[in-house]
Protein backbone atom coordinates (compact mmCIF):
# COMPACT_ATOMS: atom_id res chain seq x y z
CA UNK A 1 0.00 0.00 0.00
CA UNK A 2 1.36 3.42 -0.93
CA UNK A 3 0.61 6.54 1.09
CA UNK A 4 -1.47 9.14 -0.75
CA UNK A 5 0.53 12.33 -1.40
CA UNK A 6 -2.07 14.62 0.12
CA UNK A 7 -3.83 12.65 2.84
CA UNK A 8 -3.02 9.93 5.34
CA UNK A 9 -6.14 8.15 6.54
CA UNK A 10 -5.86 7.05 10.16
CA UNK A 11 -7.73 4.42 12.15
CA UNK A 12 -7.45 4.46 15.94
CA UNK A 13 -8.04 1.33 18.03
CA UNK A 14 -8.64 2.23 21.68
CA UNK A 15 -10.23 5.43 22.95
CA UNK A 16 -9.26 5.19 26.61
CA UNK A 17 -6.27 6.99 28.14
CA UNK A 18 -4.10 7.67 25.07
CA UNK A 19 -6.49 7.25 22.17
CA UNK A 20 -8.12 10.70 22.50
CA UNK A 21 -4.70 12.36 22.51
CA UNK A 22 -3.72 10.59 19.30
CA UNK A 23 -7.04 11.52 17.68
CA UNK A 24 -6.46 15.15 18.59
CA UNK A 25 -2.89 15.18 17.29
CA UNK A 26 -3.57 13.48 13.99
CA UNK A 27 -6.66 15.61 13.39
CA UNK A 28 -4.51 18.73 13.73
CA UNK A 29 -1.72 17.54 11.43
CA UNK A 30 -1.88 18.76 7.84
CA UNK A 31 -2.63 15.99 5.40
CA UNK A 32 -4.06 13.64 8.03
CA UNK A 33 -7.59 12.46 8.62
CA UNK A 34 -8.88 10.21 11.41
CA UNK A 35 -11.58 8.27 9.60
CA UNK A 36 -12.53 5.55 12.09
CA UNK A 37 -12.25 4.84 15.83
CA UNK A 38 -12.67 1.47 17.52
CA UNK A 39 -13.37 0.74 21.16
CA UNK A 40 -15.19 -1.96 23.14
CA UNK A 41 -17.18 0.60 25.15
CA UNK A 42 -20.38 2.20 23.80
CA UNK A 43 -19.82 5.14 26.13
CA UNK A 44 -16.34 5.74 24.80
CA UNK A 45 -17.53 5.51 21.21
CA UNK A 46 -20.19 8.12 21.95
CA UNK A 47 -17.46 10.31 23.46
CA UNK A 48 -15.37 9.77 20.34
CA UNK A 49 -18.17 11.00 18.10
CA UNK A 50 -18.56 14.10 20.23
CA UNK A 51 -14.79 14.58 20.31
CA UNK A 52 -14.49 14.38 16.50
CA UNK A 53 -17.65 15.22 14.64
CA UNK A 54 -18.49 12.92 11.76
CA UNK A 55 -15.95 10.19 12.59
CA UNK A 56 -17.08 6.61 12.02
CA UNK A 57 -16.99 4.29 15.06
CA UNK A 58 -16.94 0.54 15.47
CA UNK A 59 -16.51 -2.18 18.07
CA UNK A 60 -14.79 -4.50 15.60
CA UNK A 61 -11.03 -3.95 15.29
CA UNK A 62 -11.05 -5.69 11.89
CA UNK A 63 -13.04 -2.72 10.56
CA UNK A 64 -9.80 -0.79 10.99
CA UNK A 65 -6.97 -3.31 10.57
CA UNK A 66 -8.45 -4.70 7.35
CA UNK A 67 -10.18 -1.61 5.95
CA UNK A 68 -9.29 -0.53 2.41
CA UNK A 69 -9.89 3.15 3.25
CA UNK A 70 -7.28 3.26 6.05
CA UNK A 71 -3.54 3.74 5.52
CA UNK A 72 -2.22 3.63 9.09
CA UNK A 73 -3.40 2.13 12.38
CA UNK A 74 -2.88 3.48 15.89
CA UNK A 75 -3.04 0.79 18.60
CA UNK A 76 -3.81 2.30 22.01
CA UNK A 77 -5.19 -0.72 23.82
CA UNK A 78 -4.05 -2.89 26.78
CA UNK A 79 -0.68 -4.61 26.32
CA UNK A 80 -2.20 -8.09 26.08
CA UNK A 81 -4.00 -7.12 22.85
CA UNK A 82 -1.05 -5.49 21.06
CA UNK A 83 0.39 -8.52 19.30
CA UNK A 84 -2.79 -9.68 17.58
CA UNK A 85 -3.87 -6.19 16.55
CA UNK A 86 -0.48 -5.10 15.22
CA UNK A 87 -0.01 -8.39 13.37
CA UNK A 88 -3.42 -8.10 11.70
CA UNK A 89 -2.71 -4.52 10.62
CA UNK A 90 0.74 -5.34 9.22
CA UNK A 91 -0.55 -8.37 7.32
CA UNK A 92 -3.20 -6.10 5.78
CA UNK A 93 -0.47 -3.75 4.56
CA UNK A 94 -0.95 -0.97 7.11
CA UNK A 95 1.70 1.14 8.81
CA UNK A 96 1.32 0.98 12.60
CA UNK A 97 1.99 3.10 15.66
CA UNK A 98 1.56 0.96 18.77
CA UNK A 99 1.68 2.16 22.36
CA UNK A 100 4.45 0.70 24.50
CA UNK A 101 5.33 -2.01 25.15
CA UNK A 102 5.12 -3.39 21.62
CA UNK A 103 4.06 -6.80 22.92
CA UNK A 104 4.15 -9.00 26.01
CA UNK A 105 7.17 -11.05 24.99
CA UNK A 106 10.35 -10.52 23.01
CA UNK A 107 9.37 -13.42 20.73
CA UNK A 108 6.18 -11.57 19.79
CA UNK A 109 8.11 -8.32 19.31
CA UNK A 110 10.64 -10.05 17.06
CA UNK A 111 7.87 -11.59 14.98
CA UNK A 112 6.21 -8.20 14.52
CA UNK A 113 9.50 -6.51 13.64
CA UNK A 114 10.28 -9.20 11.04
CA UNK A 115 6.74 -8.99 9.67
CA UNK A 116 6.96 -5.22 9.26
CA UNK A 117 10.30 -5.58 7.46
CA UNK A 118 8.98 -8.24 5.07
CA UNK A 119 5.94 -6.14 4.16
CA UNK A 120 7.92 -2.91 3.92
CA UNK A 121 5.78 -1.29 6.62
CA UNK A 122 6.60 1.34 9.23
CA UNK A 123 6.14 -0.02 12.76
CA UNK A 124 6.62 2.60 15.44
CA UNK A 125 6.40 2.04 19.21
CA UNK A 126 5.07 4.74 21.54
CA UNK A 127 8.21 5.23 23.61
CA UNK A 128 7.20 8.85 23.94
CA UNK A 129 10.14 9.93 26.12
CA UNK A 130 12.43 9.60 23.10
CA UNK A 131 10.58 12.71 21.89
CA UNK A 132 10.73 14.62 25.17
CA UNK A 133 12.50 18.01 24.84
CA UNK A 134 14.58 17.44 27.99
CA UNK A 135 15.72 13.99 26.92
CA UNK A 136 16.55 15.21 23.41
CA UNK A 137 18.57 18.09 24.88
CA UNK A 138 20.54 15.66 27.05
CA UNK A 139 21.08 13.32 24.09
CA UNK A 140 22.61 16.11 22.00
CA UNK A 141 24.99 17.15 24.76
CA UNK A 142 25.96 13.58 25.66
CA UNK A 143 26.75 12.79 22.04
CA UNK A 144 29.11 15.75 21.82
CA UNK A 145 30.82 14.89 25.11
CA UNK A 146 29.58 17.76 27.28
CA UNK A 147 29.42 15.55 30.39
CA UNK A 148 32.55 13.60 29.57
CA UNK A 149 32.63 9.91 30.31
CA UNK A 150 29.34 8.78 31.87
CA UNK A 151 29.74 6.97 35.18
CA UNK A 152 26.11 6.24 36.03
CA UNK A 153 22.48 7.29 35.64
CA UNK A 154 19.75 7.22 38.25
CA UNK A 155 16.02 7.49 37.43
CA UNK A 156 13.02 7.87 39.75
CA UNK A 157 9.49 7.43 38.41
CA UNK A 158 6.89 7.28 41.18
CA UNK A 159 3.30 8.28 41.84
CA UNK A 160 0.16 7.10 43.63
CA UNK A 161 -1.47 5.21 40.77
CA UNK A 162 -2.65 4.51 38.23
CA UNK A 163 -2.65 0.87 39.31
CA UNK A 164 -2.85 -1.55 36.39
CA UNK A 165 -4.07 -5.12 36.25
CA UNK A 166 -2.38 -6.37 33.08
CA UNK A 167 1.26 -5.55 33.85
CA UNK A 168 3.25 -4.48 36.91
CA UNK A 169 5.23 -1.35 37.67
CA UNK A 170 8.37 -2.66 35.95
CA UNK A 171 6.65 -3.19 32.59
CA UNK A 172 4.44 -0.11 32.95
CA UNK A 173 6.81 2.48 34.44
CA UNK A 174 10.40 1.24 34.32
CA UNK A 175 10.03 0.59 30.61
CA UNK A 176 10.11 4.38 30.12
CA UNK A 177 13.45 4.69 31.87
CA UNK A 178 14.88 1.65 30.09
CA UNK A 179 14.02 3.27 26.75
CA UNK A 180 15.67 6.51 27.92
CA UNK A 181 18.83 4.75 29.13
CA UNK A 182 19.13 2.80 25.85
CA UNK A 183 18.55 5.97 23.82
CA UNK A 184 21.01 8.17 25.71
CA UNK A 185 23.74 5.53 25.81
CA UNK A 186 22.98 4.11 22.36
CA UNK A 187 23.37 0.65 23.83
CA UNK A 188 21.61 -2.21 25.61
CA UNK A 189 22.56 -3.37 29.10
CA UNK A 190 24.51 -6.58 29.36
CA UNK A 191 22.65 -7.74 32.46
CA UNK A 192 19.98 -6.57 34.89
CA UNK A 193 19.12 -7.19 38.51
CA UNK A 194 15.70 -6.31 39.90
CA UNK A 195 13.88 -6.47 43.19
CA UNK A 196 10.55 -5.11 44.38
CA UNK A 197 7.27 -6.15 45.95
CA UNK A 198 3.68 -7.06 45.12
CA UNK A 199 1.36 -5.59 47.72
CA UNK A 200 -1.96 -4.64 46.16
CA UNK A 201 -2.30 -7.56 43.72
CA UNK A 202 -0.64 -10.95 43.92
CA UNK A 203 1.94 -11.44 41.18
CA UNK A 204 1.84 -7.83 39.97
CA UNK A 205 4.65 -5.72 41.39
CA UNK A 206 3.75 -2.26 42.71
CA UNK A 207 7.36 -1.19 43.12
CA UNK A 208 10.53 -2.16 41.33
CA UNK A 209 14.22 -1.35 41.80
CA UNK A 210 16.35 -2.11 38.74
CA UNK A 211 20.11 -2.01 38.31
CA UNK A 212 21.28 -2.19 34.71
CA UNK A 213 24.88 -2.80 33.66
CA UNK A 214 25.79 -1.24 30.31
CA UNK A 215 28.95 -1.62 28.22
CA UNK A 216 31.80 0.69 29.14
CA UNK A 217 31.31 0.15 32.89
CA UNK A 218 28.20 2.36 32.97
CA UNK A 219 25.62 1.44 35.60
CA UNK A 220 22.02 2.70 35.58
CA UNK A 221 19.41 2.49 38.31
CA UNK A 222 15.63 2.88 38.09
CA UNK A 223 13.09 3.18 40.89
CA UNK A 224 9.53 2.67 39.62
CA UNK A 225 6.40 2.65 41.76
CA UNK A 226 2.71 3.44 41.54
CA UNK A 227 2.44 3.11 45.31
CA UNK A 228 4.17 6.32 46.40
CA UNK A 229 2.89 9.60 47.88
CA UNK A 230 4.83 11.82 45.45
CA UNK A 231 4.78 12.10 41.68
CA UNK A 232 8.44 12.21 40.68
CA UNK A 233 9.98 12.07 37.21
CA UNK A 234 13.69 12.61 37.74
CA UNK A 235 16.87 11.55 35.97
CA UNK A 236 20.42 12.18 37.23
CA UNK A 237 23.43 11.67 34.98
CA UNK A 238 26.92 11.70 36.47
CA UNK A 239 29.90 12.18 34.17
CA UNK A 240 33.56 12.81 34.85
CA UNK A 241 33.30 16.34 33.43
CA UNK A 242 29.82 17.48 34.43
CA UNK A 243 26.65 16.19 36.04
CA UNK A 244 23.08 16.73 34.87
CA UNK A 245 19.58 16.52 36.34
CA UNK A 246 16.42 16.34 34.26
CA UNK A 247 13.17 17.03 36.12
CA UNK A 248 10.21 16.26 33.88
CA UNK A 249 7.86 17.89 36.40
CA UNK A 250 9.60 21.26 35.99
CA UNK A 251 8.57 22.88 32.70
CA UNK A 252 10.50 26.09 33.39
CA UNK A 253 13.87 24.60 34.31
CA UNK A 254 13.71 21.02 33.05
CA UNK A 255 17.48 20.50 32.74
CA UNK A 256 20.30 21.62 35.00
CA UNK A 257 24.02 21.08 34.49
CA UNK A 258 26.35 20.97 37.47
CA UNK A 259 30.03 21.75 36.95
CA UNK A 260 30.93 19.30 39.68
CA UNK A 261 33.28 16.37 39.83
CA UNK A 262 35.96 14.45 41.65
CA UNK A 263 39.57 14.19 40.53
CA UNK A 264 42.65 12.57 42.03
CA UNK A 265 45.34 15.01 43.11
CA UNK A 266 48.92 14.55 41.92
CA UNK A 267 50.94 12.59 44.43
CA UNK A 268 54.32 10.94 44.83
CA UNK A 269 53.36 8.22 47.30
CA UNK A 270 50.25 6.35 48.39
CA UNK A 271 50.15 8.27 51.64
CA UNK A 272 49.81 11.56 49.75
CA UNK A 273 46.87 10.40 47.66
CA UNK A 274 43.60 12.26 48.09
CA UNK A 275 40.63 13.36 46.06
CA UNK A 276 39.79 16.91 45.03
CA UNK A 277 36.11 17.87 44.86
CA UNK A 278 35.26 20.35 42.14
CA UNK A 279 32.18 22.43 42.88
CA UNK A 280 31.52 24.88 40.05
CA UNK A 281 28.58 26.71 38.59
CA UNK A 282 25.07 25.45 37.94
CA UNK A 283 23.87 26.09 34.39
CA UNK A 284 20.22 26.06 33.38
CA UNK A 285 20.03 25.83 29.58
CA UNK A 286 17.10 27.12 27.60
CA UNK A 287 15.12 24.07 26.52
CA UNK A 288 12.45 24.70 23.93
CA UNK A 289 9.33 22.99 25.24
CA UNK A 290 6.85 21.08 23.11
CA UNK A 291 4.41 18.23 23.60
CA UNK A 292 6.32 14.94 23.21
CA UNK A 293 3.29 12.96 22.00
CA UNK A 294 2.59 15.57 19.35
CA UNK A 295 6.20 15.39 18.14
CA UNK A 296 6.05 11.59 18.15
CA UNK A 297 2.84 11.50 16.11
CA UNK A 298 4.20 14.07 13.66
CA UNK A 299 7.34 11.95 13.17
CA UNK A 300 5.17 8.91 12.49
CA UNK A 301 3.48 10.70 9.60
CA UNK A 302 6.80 12.09 8.33
CA UNK A 303 8.28 8.58 8.33
CA UNK A 304 5.25 7.23 6.46
CA UNK A 305 5.70 9.82 3.73
CA UNK A 306 9.50 9.41 3.47
CA UNK A 307 9.38 5.62 4.06
CA UNK A 308 12.11 5.79 6.69
CA UNK A 309 12.25 4.21 10.13
CA UNK A 310 11.55 6.35 13.23
CA UNK A 311 13.82 6.55 16.26
CA UNK A 312 11.35 4.43 18.23
CA UNK A 313 11.07 1.68 15.64
CA UNK A 314 10.21 -1.99 16.11
CA UNK A 315 13.80 -2.94 17.03
CA UNK A 316 13.80 -0.23 19.69
CA UNK A 317 10.59 -1.71 21.10
CA UNK A 318 12.08 -5.20 20.99
CA UNK A 319 15.19 -4.02 22.86
CA UNK A 320 13.12 -2.58 25.70
CA UNK A 321 11.10 -5.78 26.08
CA UNK A 322 14.29 -7.87 26.10
CA UNK A 323 15.57 -5.79 29.01
CA UNK A 324 12.26 -6.05 30.85
CA UNK A 325 12.19 -9.81 30.41
CA UNK A 326 15.65 -10.04 31.98
CA UNK A 327 14.47 -7.73 34.78
CA UNK A 328 11.44 -9.92 35.49
CA UNK A 329 13.61 -13.04 35.47
CA UNK A 330 15.83 -11.39 38.06
CA UNK A 331 12.81 -10.22 40.05
CA UNK A 332 11.47 -13.77 40.25
CA UNK A 333 14.93 -14.93 41.41
CA UNK A 334 15.09 -12.35 44.22
CA UNK A 335 17.50 -10.01 42.47
CA UNK A 336 19.94 -12.48 40.96
CA UNK A 337 21.41 -10.80 37.86
CA UNK A 338 20.00 -11.96 34.51
CA UNK A 339 21.64 -11.63 31.12
CA UNK A 340 19.94 -9.51 28.44
CA UNK A 341 19.45 -11.41 25.17
CA UNK A 342 20.78 -9.70 22.02
CA UNK A 343 18.41 -7.94 19.64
Amino acid sequence: MSIPPTSVRIGVIGFGQWGPNHVRNFSLLDGCEVVRICDASDQRLQSAQKFLRGVAVTKNAADITGAADIDAVIVATPTSTHFALVKAALEAGKDVLCEKPLAQTSAQCRELADLAARHGRILMVGHVFLYNPGVLHLKTDLDRGELGRVYYMDAVRTNLGPVRKDVGAIFDLASHDISIFNFLLNALPVEVSATGNSVLQAGIEDVGFLTLYYPGNVVCHAHASWLNPRKVRLLTIVGDHKMAVWDDMNNLEAVRYYDKGVTADHYTSFGEFHMILRDGQITIPKVKMFEPLQKQDAEFIACLRARIQPAADARCGLAVVLVMEAAMESYRNHGRAAKVAPV
